[in-house]
């Protein structure tokens, strides 16, 4: 009795530690933070070791081996992902908008099957008590909801983008200074809260550059001011409501 007590203890302290070095293996991350991969693949290893813990007399390889592929699944499609961004929408999802301009997104939280209820306690969570008081809404992978309020002197409709920033340079002394002179479309880019991601990964987003009305030869001009010469060196460059533009090399540590 006295050993087959001892061998559960044993096995569950065993079970543990390997849990424990499997997590620290597959990354940092909080667990209100996991997405939808990394959750089911903990849950896979942590109902393998449940088995191990209950029939001891089974060869403990039987429950290892598993456990050690689960966490090589998840190390090497993680690296893979790190370097392509349609990998990583693959895996994760991509995030959702659920208001917009303080318009509720109906029929992409049907699709999400999202109820108001839902969304309104992550609002009071925030303390948000009004839907319209919100200029953006994203519901992101992990199932986080991320929220953009609107800034004082933003108007409640925004219907005209950012008209209200324009029509307070007029009557100023002051020259705007967006950094890429005076004819970049601001009113394209309708939100102030949310840059517009223009090179991911080395990747050009054709649609983003299409949107605001810029084209390839613009962009190459732009990060070769920054100091970068190819596309490729560029693991993330945006551009926001005033026209600033952010890149980040890849080379950059």
């Amino acid at each position: 009795m006295l050993r087959h007590i001892s061998a559960h203890i044993l096995m569950t302290l065993l079970m543990y530690f390997f849990i424990f070095l499997s997590m620290r293996i597959m990354g940092k991350r909080e667990i209100g933070k996991l997405s939808l991969f990394d959750l089911t693949i903990s849950i896979l290893i942590a109902e393998i070791a449940v088995f191990a813990i209950e029939d001891i007399k089974r060869p403990l390889y039987d429950s290892i081996v598993p456990m050690v592929i689960l966490v090589l699944i998840q190390v090497v499609l993680a690296q893979f992902s790190l370097k392509s961004r349609k990998l990583r929408l693959l895996i994760d999802g991509k995030p959702s908008i659920l208001i917009a301009d303080g318009k509720i997104q109906r029929k992409e939280m049907r699709k999400l099957r999202y109820n108001i209820d839902d969304l309104l306690l992550q609002l009071r969570g925030q303390n948000i008590t009004s839907p319209a008081d919100v200029e953006f809404a994203i519901l992101e992978p992990t199932g986080q909801l991320t929220v953009i309020e609107k800034s004082n002197d933003v108007s409640s409709s925004n219907r005209s983008g950012n008209s209200n920033i324009r029509n307070n340079n007029i009557g100023s002394s002051e020259p705007e200074t967006n950094g890429f002179g005076q004819d970049f479309p601001k009113d394209k880019i309708r939100y102030e809260g949310l840059p517009v991601p223009l090179i991911m990964d080395g990747k050009v987003q054709d649609d983003n550059l299409e949107m605001i009305g810029k084209t390839r030869f613009w962009l190459r001009n732009q990060i070769r001011q920054k100091g970068v010469s190819d596309f490729r060196d560029v693991f993330l460059c945006s551009i926001d409501h005033k026209g600033k533009l952010y890149v980040d090399h890849i080379r950059s540590k």
